[in-house]
């Protein structure tokens, strides 16, 4: 006896380059076709689009705020009429649990993107605790990238455990392998978002006490450019770095270096050191709230450090490092096919229940 499929909407504010963006995406299209129907429903235009999506349907509402987006959002899901609705960010979460009771027969899902308790409050951007407690009860689910953010739901946030899931960010790009390399100085690379919680600051400190010749690449656009910048020049590192704003070819910069850097203070989990193991590239990484610790094991495919001195020991430590073990360590714990798996059984268990 055959079943109707799923239908599942995923809401996600748009398509340009962002950890959330690109994991909702994926997932969105790599869904057991005959068992789920997907949408993709993208509050922005079509204009700015870092991500392809191929196989399933998009709508693109051509709003550049989720608020001004909310009575399109509805006008939608009225038309569509599906199970599940799934949305990821928490601005826009606490926006469809506000909606969530004019669709009593759906239900919704929300992907957290990071340790909320952390988040910085700011004066364009900051949603009371109260009510992201209020909107984040009234979710069937919370799925959580790591079991630091699941802990963070359940003691900050007053989530019901019962609600919460836990479900790793799945490997969305395997690339190649990289192949031996001989640099004749050490190459290092950041991959991420220059603002303050990424924590560029602290490894540009670090590097300027580093007595090994080096180069670091730094891919990446923020609001802290220029501090860190400036910074870097202070220090005499100028001339050591290169800067690369935005690029489609991460996985080639990845497999050229010697060890990915993360300074980050809190990470949701780490998209862009989960791909540098998947190319064989160890990382280097303080142990802070988060993911981080799920991907990274000591002297397998990198070191956790708790201080800056263990940072520059780690990095003037002689290893040979295994690039077939390091990727291993990563595809038997974050395969597109395990995590997807995830995300199928929670889908069906919400819709039998």
């Amino acid at each position: 006896m055959s079943h109707s499929p799923i239908k599942i909407v995923f809401v996600i504010p748009s398509l340009v380059a962002g950890g959330a963006e690109k994991v909702i995406s994926f997932i969105s299209q790599h869904l057991n076709e005959k068992e789920f129907e997907t949408t993709l429903l993208v509050l922005s235009g079509q204009s700015e689009q870092s991500y392809t999506i191929k196989k399933i349907d998009v709508i693109y509402l051509g709003q550049d705020r989720v608020l001004y987006s909310i009575p399109k959002i509805v006008q939608v899901l009225r038309k569509l009429s599906p199970n599940i609705v799934m949305s990821s960010i928490s601005h826009l979460n606490t926006a469809m649990a506000i909606i969530s009771p004019l669709f009593r027969k759906t239900k919704f899902v929300g992907r957290e993107a990071t340790i909320l308790s952390a988040r910085k409050k700011t004066k364009k951007r900051f949603y009371p605790k109260s009510l992201t407690k209020y909107a984040y009860k009234r979710l069937n689910t919370i799925v959580c990238q790591s079991k630091d953010m699941a802990q963070d739901m359940v003691n900050n946030f007053s989530v019901p455990k019962h609600k919460i899931q836990v479900i790793n960010n799945p490997i969305s790009n395997y690339g190649d392998i990289k192949p031996e390399t001989n640099n004749p100085f050490l190459k290092f690379i950041t991959v991420g978002r220059l603002v303050e919680i990424k924590g560029h600051l602290r490894i540009l400190n670090i590097l300027s006490k580093l007595d090994e010749e080096f180069e670091y690449t730094i891919i990446g656009n923020g609001n802290l450019r220029d501090e860190i910048f400036s910074r870097a020049e202070s220090l005499g590192l100028k001339d050591k770095i290169t800067h690369i704003p935005y690029t489609n070819e991460v996985n080639k910069y990845l497999m050229e270096n010697d060890y990915f850097l993360q300074g980050s203070y809190v990470e949701g989990f780490p998209n862009a050191l989960l791909e540098s193991c998947v190319v064989g590239t160890p990382v280097i990484a303080f142990d802070v709230p988060g993911g981080t610790k799920e991907i990274v094991e000591n002297g397998i495919n990198g070191w956790l450090v708790n201080t800056e001195e263990e940072y520059i020991a780690k990095l003037e430590k002689k290893i040979d490092w295994d690039p077939e073990g390091i990727r291993e360590s990563v595809l038997r714990k974050f395969s597109t096919d395990k995590i997807i798996n995830e995300y199928e059984v929670l889908f069906k268990r919400l819709v039998q229940s």
